[in-house]
């Protein structure tokens, strides 16, 4: 089990997430000291993240917010288990990289001609259409 997180610094030998902290159980003090309670915390996070990230799984494919939903899951798992809480760290940097190559102005002229690009694909294969079959839809051909 994880300290409580004194007043170590970094330097202290334990890894800490991105906020400073130890990693491991952020349970209150009372229940990490009992083993039985501890791990009875345990299986009820594990099942709340359980329930909250299959939410988002059944949400993905619905109009809805199923990645946001996921990490909220993730996020419950991370204040008791390590491997969630190094999950969410590596997502973090990835997000944050992800969004510092989109501000770069090469990247965003970039996406923006593909985007126009598309798009006028799109209104040429639209036209076609329009100009073959009128404004009748697919289901109504003869």
């Amino acid at each position: 089990m994880a300290s409580d997180g004194g007043e170590g610094g970094s330097g202290d030998g334990e890894e800490r997430d991105g906020g400073g902290r130890p990693l491991g159980s952020r349970a209150p003090a009372f229940i990490r000291r009992s083993r039985p309670l501890h791990l009875s915390w345990q299986v009820v996070v594990f099942l709340v993240g359980l329930a909250v990230v299959g939410l988002g799984v059944v949400l993905l494919p619905l109009p809805g917010p199923g990645w946001v939903v996921i990490f909220l899951g993730m996020g419950i798992w991370a204040t008791e288990f390590v491997w969630a809480q190094l999950v969410l760290r590596w997502t973090r940097r990835k997000v944050a990289e992800a969004a510092e190559r989109a501000l770069d102005p090469k990247v965003r002229r970039r996406n923006i001609t593909l985007t126009v690009i598309g798009l006028v694909i799109i209104g040429a294969l639209l036209g076609w259409y329009l100009w073959q079959y009128g404004a009748v839809l697919p289901w109504d051909l003869h």
